[in-house]
């Protein structure tokens, strides 16, 4: 049976807790420790894996545009990853310098504009590079002329196009475009302010010259891939592409057996049949081929190599002089 407590014992026990002598229940303390914040006006639409798998598409990103600035500049020009984070459009425009050039392309088929920021650290070496200088930074950040937008542009065009190459395993991309470009971001609004947008940092380096490229793709322009931006759809995809070359190598291997036929032709003429019939041994029959003019090689009756005529050994022989 319960023990009732007398009124005198309830009185103290109320004393106790106002004076603080008795331990308070720590429920509250504990689940609120568990609760997390969440704010409904900007919710995280990426999760970690498909954050985790765009930072590799890109890393790849980062190292052919990063080979092919290098080649077309004649520099060495460095461009890694840094970071893949979401956040709003907002945020992320608030977040750049003034002036900056906005480049807004579309990845079709995907549907949507996405940016490509590059900071005027990254874009006055290359411009210098493009007029023959050595890839240095001006004393003074300034807007871009006319003539550097004209120029930037077919460039921009180029490093864009290399998404193409690095979104192949997790979308064919069929036509990257260069829409438009700003150099104030606050008049680039090709995107929501509202819209979640990831943005992938790329560190750059021409010269002595450190800069940034950050690449910023919707959520709304992923939407239709972004069951493909798991883990384990691009190990499967790396897979596959490994059975792919595999199965590659095993026909080619196959094929190297195959048997064709050459045949050389010296010339060609014409002739009645009269003509035909009324030849003898030793005649001679002019041809439609200068003396020392290449000759035709056929690969199973299709005209493939240019050959001059030889001989090695006791053998009759061609020589390959050009391919046609």
């Amino acid at each position: 049976m319960p023990e009732v407590l007398s009124q005198s014992e309830i009185d103290s026990l109320l004393q106790a807790l106002d004076s603080g002598m008795l331990p308070t229940n720590n429920n509250e303390e504990e689940i609120s420790s568990k609760v997390k914040k969440y704010d409904f006006r900007r919710p995280n639409k990426f999760s970690k894996e498909q954050l985790g798998t765009l930072y590799m598409i890109h890393e790849n990103y980062g190292r052919l545009i990063g080979n092919f600035l290098s080649a077309y500049l004649r520099a060495n020009i460095q461009i890694k990853i840094v970071s893949v984070e979401q956040m709003t459009y907002e945020d992320f425009i608030y977040s750049l310098p003034s002036p900056t050039l906005m480049n807004i392309f579309t990845m079709e088929p995907l549907k949507g504009s996405a940016v490509l920021e590059a900071n005027m650290n990254f874009v006055f070496p290359i411009i210098d590079l493009l007029f023959g200088g050595k890839g240095e930074m001006v004393e003074d950040i300034r807007e871009l002329t006319e003539i550097e937008l004209h120029v930037l542009r077919r460039l921009n065009t180029r490093i864009l196009e290399n998404l193409v190459q690095a979104w192949s395993d997790i979308k064919k991309l069929t036509a990257v475009k260069l829409e438009s470009m700003e150099t104030n971001p606050q008049f680039a609004q090709a995107i929501s302010l509202n819209e979640t947008v990831a943005v992938i940092t790329l560190s750059t380096k021409v010269g002595n010259n450190e800069g940034l490229l950050n690449l910023c793709l919707p959520f709304v322009l992923l939407e239709p891939v972004i069951s493909k931006l798991s883990t384990s759809q691009w190990f499967a995809i790396a897979t596959d592409r490994k059975k792919e070359l595999d199965f590659r190598k095993m026909v080619e291997a196959v094929l190297t057996g195959v048997p064709v036929e050459l045949a050389a032709y010296c010339g060609r003429t014409k002739l009645t049949v009269r003509e035909f019939i009324d030849l003898q041994v030793g005649d001679v029959i002019t041809l439609d081929r200068k003396l020392g003019e290449d000759m035709e090689l056929y690969v199973d009756g299709h005209p493939k190599f240019k050959v001059q005529a030889g001989v090695v050994g006791k053998k009759a022989a061609v020589q390959v002089t050009e391919v046609i």
